[in-house]
């Protein structure tokens, strides 16, 4: 859920000004899933411009105290949202930790990264949200640590279907500075794509896994 109509269009616009979302309907993208898709999201580009760095940890930060206080810990979900997580916990003086979506194969095994003591409570900073199996896998591993999860806070999230239902059913509260509409309003607005480009980028969200039919 976005919780700032300004907030998510001024994301929208610097994450299109970067080229950390790039959208290409004309040529698509293959991720790692095999999906074809119109649009590529790197929020980890983010952290090479101070500036836009800055603001996106403020507006965390602030929502984040705004929703939930000021929990014992930060966690970032490794390793895109490692970066930002780490900014948000200095900007909020807190404690921070980083969590993989699985425990390591080798050494310790580890899953969580830092200290983290049962019955703390936690917020999860995460970077992207695209069907959410990683980021719950990450809850997961916090959870099974005795850890008081309050609720998540992402850069840009798709707003696929199958999220929404995974996060409804894991009982994990999730809130992102920007979304999937809001990003192709302003590019939109901005000329940044045409008018048959917004039809096929609203297209293949509808059935992502589907698209091209």
């Amino acid at each position: 859920m976005v919780l700032d109509k300004d907030t998510a269009k001024k994301t929208a616009e610097l994450l299109l000004q970067i080229n950390a979302i790039k959208l290409k309907p004309e040529n698509p993208f293959t991720w790692a899933s095999g999906w074809k898709s119109p649009i590529y999201c790197d929020n980890r580009i983010i952290l090479s411009y101070p500036a836009i760095r800055n603001y996106v940890r403020q507006e965390i930060s602030r929502q984040l105290e705004s929703l939930y206080g000021k929990p014992d810990v930060i966690a970032g979900v490794a390793t895109g949202a490692i970066g930002i997580g780490m900014l948000v916990a200095e900007q909020l003086g807190l404690p921070f930790i980083y969590v993989r979506p699985e425990p390591k194969a080798h050494g310790r095994q580890n899953q969580i990264e830092g200290q983290l003591e049962a019955g703390q409570t936690v917020v999860v900073i995460e970077d992207l949200i695209s069907t959410g199996k990683s980021s719950l896998n990450a809850v997961d591993g916090l959870l099974k640590a005795g850890a008081q999860v309050k609720g998540m806070l992402a850069i840009f999230t798709y707003g696929f279907e199958q999220a929404d239902k995974a996060f409804k059913e894991k009982g994990i509260d999730l809130h992102t500075l920007s979304d999937y509409e809001n990003l192709i309003e302003q590019a939109s607005e901005t000329n940044y794509i045409r008018e048959e480009q917004q039809k096929t980028l609203m297209e293949w969200r509808k059935a992502p896994s589907e698209w091209p039919s």
